[in-house]
């Protein structure tokens, strides 16, 4: 009789050839120029992890330190001060009042924050809607920033719902980070914002050693709006080292994955996660032309598995909250039991290649971090 407990759980994954010719635009060259005049902008770390390279099997590995961005403990704050800074310019343009405005959002935690920090530097308002399962301590944190919170009974789909309601008046402008038919030219000057990081990166390797580029770049995916930005700057180049781009996502919600296996823009219902950032149900109707094209492959984590590489990140002396240290559970995953073999092939890894993990966000993001064991 065979034994049902013991056979191995399969991992979600997803993975396709050809990404790697696929082609975009690049992004704008002067969102870099913008952030370097903002008064506490600075390039967050890329240390290097030789402990890693080695359970990895690899060559090297570097990982994007988003802890203090902006003086805010994830990387979003380069995508909301960029697409205010262009919404406000585009509002004066159009002949819009002088007084305050509203910003009027949605999130699980990290986008809010850093709209309500904007506002708040700025001099205009912020109206957050935050859906069920986000930790108080974030809440807390954007009320912090002087915004107006709504919580909401639903999960993200619904605050996001609500949010574009909300900024329906004439003195409100809603700042979503994902797109859908119709409003896409905001959540598209957020993409161009998070360029900087990609930007960063270049020159860190350079005076790493590592001119050359990485071989595999492992970013956590919630709607896809970052992923977007990392796959517009590596698929954008005409020539050089093109990286395999790998995704991550919490089991308990990998809309990405699942629209990546049905070859089509899907919703998926989700459930509670620590990964609260990435508790998305929807791709970004933006972003998912780029991640269909430029995504060589797709996974799904346990919070478990983040919260084991986000201790181990800790014990290397970096902090990282649970979606930050999901690229590192996601790229260990693939690269563990059954069929790690294709996986690590169909990424193009090696024992001399340059893995890049973006850790997008601080312990101090999400609170969940403190007690996930």
């Amino acid at each position: 009789m065979t034994d049902n407990a013991s056979t191995p759980r399969a991992l979600p994954w997803f993975a396709r050839a050809g990404a790697r010719s696929w082609r975009c635009a690049p992004p704008p060259a002067h969102t870099w120029a913008f952030h370097r005049t903002l008064p506490e902008y600075a390039p967050t770390p890329l240390p290097e992890f030789p402990s890693l390279a080695e359970e990895l099997g690899v060559g090297r590995v570097f990982v994007k330190d988003e802890s203090n961005r902006l003086g805010l403990p994830a990387f979003k704050a380069l995508g909301a001060s960029w697409a205010v800074h262009r919404a406000l310019e585009a509002r004066a343009a159009d002949g819009g009042g002088r007084g305050p405005v509203t910003l009027v959002t949605a999130t699980d935690g990290n986008h809010g924050r850093a709209v309500a920090r904007t506002a708040r530097v700025l001099g205009q308002y912020a109206h957050v809607f935050v859906p069920q399962g986000v930790h108080p301590g974030a809440v807390a944190a954007i009320v912090t920033e002087g915004a107006r919170v709504t919580e909401v009974a639903g999960d993200y789909d619904e605050a996001v719902r609500l949010a574009a309601g909300a900024a329906e008046g004439p003195d409100a402008i809603l700042v979503q980070d994902t797109a859908w038919p119709g409003y896409e030219r905001i959540p598209g000057w957020i993409v161009e914002g998070y360029s900087t990081l990609c930007a960063e990166i270049d020159e860190q390797l350079a005076t790493a050693g590592a001119a050359e580029g990485p071989d595999l770049v492992v970013v956590p995916v919630g709607v896809g709006s970052l992923a977007q930005a990392v796959v517009t700057h590596y698929r954008s180049r005409p020539d050089g080292n093109a990286p395999a781009l790998l995704s991550v996502e919490p089991e308990a919600a990998a809309c990405v994955l699942e629209s990546l296996r049905r070859g089509g823009l899907v919703s998926v219902s989700t459930s509670d996660t620590t990964m609260a950032g990435l508790n998305c149900g929807t791709p970004s109707s933006l972003a998912w032309p780029y991640l269909q094209g430029g995504l060589d492959a797709a996974v799904a984590v346990t919070d478990d598995d983040s919260a084991r590489a986000a201790a181990d990140l800790a014990v290397l002396g970096l902090s990282s909250g649970p979606c930050g240290a999901a690229p590192l559970a996601g790229v260990r995953a693939a690269l563990d039991g059954t069929g790690s073999e294709e996986r690590g092939s169909a990424l193009g890894l090696g024992p001399h290649s340059a893995v890049v993990l973006l850790s997008t966000e601080g312990a101090a993001a999400n609170p969940h971090a403190d007690t996930a064991g």
